[in-house]
């Protein structure tokens, strides 16, 4: 059962927000909705995403004297005081992809809520807004070739491979003189290449229209991170 909370702040407001749109746009079938409806979420989150990079091509910038605080300091208290100090003098914010984590991932299941249990095409009249109106037709085959309340072999696959690129562009090199550990390095691989291939998976498990949310989520993060990338923050 979804939670009060949940409901309310995350299930409700893109439950509306995505009749809302389809009402606004009668002529789109609801799969280009929801790739429109993506673009405005992650506009939205733009400015959050923005210091989001910032924060970690500061944080590469700063790996070589974080590397150099460990091998001269090996008490792990005074060492995380050291590298917390160099963050605060720094400005830097080693959460902020935390906590856009946490931000977007209600967000997906919020969707994954909506296209499993909300009965579309059917509209649930008794959660809807006061200024939303109830679409008369929702056409739910995407491009006429996807159901979006359905799975999709093809849109796990792009799934999988946007998110490889994604994490691939997230996840560069270690700055120049800076050795990574053992398991920073199997981490990075996992990162890399198994959790595309675990995210594909999911997504085949799960209908068509969370598959297009998160496969155009991701090229978007690609393209503004491609952008952002051209005139780091120093």
């Amino acid at each position: 059962m979804i939670s009060s909370f949940f409901h309310t702040f995350f299930y409700q407001p893109l439950y509306n927000g995505l009749i809302l749109l389809i009402d606004f746009l009668p002529w789109f079938d609801v799969g280009i909705i929801v790739v429109l409806f993506t673009i405005i979420i992650k506009m939205v989150l733009f400015p959050l995403s923005r210091k989001s990079l910032h924060a970690q091509q500061k944080l590469k910038i700063l790996e070589p004297k974080i590397s150099e605080i460990k091998g001269k300091i090996k008490d792990q208290q005074a060492q995380a005081e050291q590298i917390i100090a160099l963050y605060k003098e720094n400005g830097v914010n080693p959460f902020m992809s935390i906590l856009l984590a946490f931000i977007q991932f209600p967000i997906i299941f919020a969707l994954y809520f909506i296209f499993a249990q909300s009965g579309l095409p059917s509209v649930d009249t008794g959660i809807l807004y006061s200024f939303v109106g109830i679409p008369q037709n929702l056409n739910m085959i995407f491009l006429g070739i996807f159901d979006v309340t359905k799975n999709s072999l093809i849109l796990a696959v792009i799934v999988g491979v946007s998110s490889f690129f994604q994490m691939r562009i997230s996840l560069p090199a270690p700055a120049p003189g800076v050795q990574e550990n053992e398991l920073a390095k199997s981490m990075r691989v996992q990162m890399k290449y198994i959790l595309p291939v675990m995210m594909g998976f999911f997504a085949y498990q799960i209908s068509s229209a969370v598959s297009l949310y998160w496969a155009t989520s991701n090229l978007f993060t690609i393209g503004q991170e491609m952008l952002l990338k051209r005139k780091p923050k120093e």
